[in-house]
């Protein structure tokens, strides 16, 4: 079945999202959560490639319907700082709810998927619900607050060199508080990249061997976790 939006219930509501189904019938649920600038075409396109690759994917719109220009990092910025969290987890929960239980994802057991402000989020999504049995993180960290404890998953982690948003110290830090909580996890600092290397659509920051070689980790991380 082609990609396509749809809706899917959020806690007494209902919330839109890009859903992607393997060619050959269902695959393994995977959640793809966004950068700050919205539901873009790279973020739909992760979700379809994942869909080439086996994977039933569903990209949630957590600006329902916004989109910031890849040239304005600025009004970027203010969206993510508008984003109800509260909404935002609640649509990021209903979109794992939908996997489990769709006939279009198979398996009680999902992965997420996210990108800058998407990787923290996909790591605070993996405290939520025990479904979560992988989780990728592309150079984002996730607030002081989560309750790393909860996460039943592994983790991956994929970190610039030389990134200002989500330093080698950040990600360091990151990796204690993993520790800490006892979480299996491992991460990649790839050697000359600046933050968002995996965003083909920004030729500025984007690194085609970097982002070939956590590509083929993050399949091989995800098929060895969700079959």
């Amino acid at each position: 079945m082609p990609a396509r939006m749809i809706e899917f219930p959020s806690n007494g509501s209902r919330a839109p999202g890009h859903l992607s189904v393997p060619p050959a019938g269902p695959g393994p649920g995977v959640v793809v959560i966004q950068e700050w600038w919205g539901l873009v075409d790279h973020i739909t396109s992760v979700a379809d490639r994942l869909a080439g690759a086996g994977f039933t994917a569903l990209a949630p719109d957590l600006y329902h319907g916004r989109v910031v220009g890849l040239r304005e990092p600025d009004e970027a910025g203010k969206a993510a700082m508008a984003l109800d969290m509260g909404r935002a987890a609640r649509d990021l929960c209903g979109a794992v709810d939908h996997l489990v239980s769709s006939e279009e994802a198979r398996g009680g057991l999902v992965g997420v998927i996210g990108f800058c402000m998407g990787g923290g989020l996909a790591v605070q999504l993996a405290t939520l619900r025990e479904a979560v049995a992988a989780c990728v993180d592309y150079y984002g960290i996730p607030g002081a607050d989560a309750e790393l404890a909860r996460i039943r998953g592994h983790v991956l982690g994929h970190f610039a060199e030389q990134d200002q948003h989500a330093s080698p110290a950040a990600a360091a830090d990151l990796g204690r508080r993993l520790d800490t909580a006892g979480v299996v996890h491992q991460f990649h600092t790839y050697p000359g990249t600046q933050h968002a290397f995996f965003n083909d659509d920004r030729e500025e920051v984007y690194d085609e061997g970097a982002a070939r070689q956590s590509w083929e980790r993050t399949l091989t991380f995800l098929r060895d976790r969700l079959g």
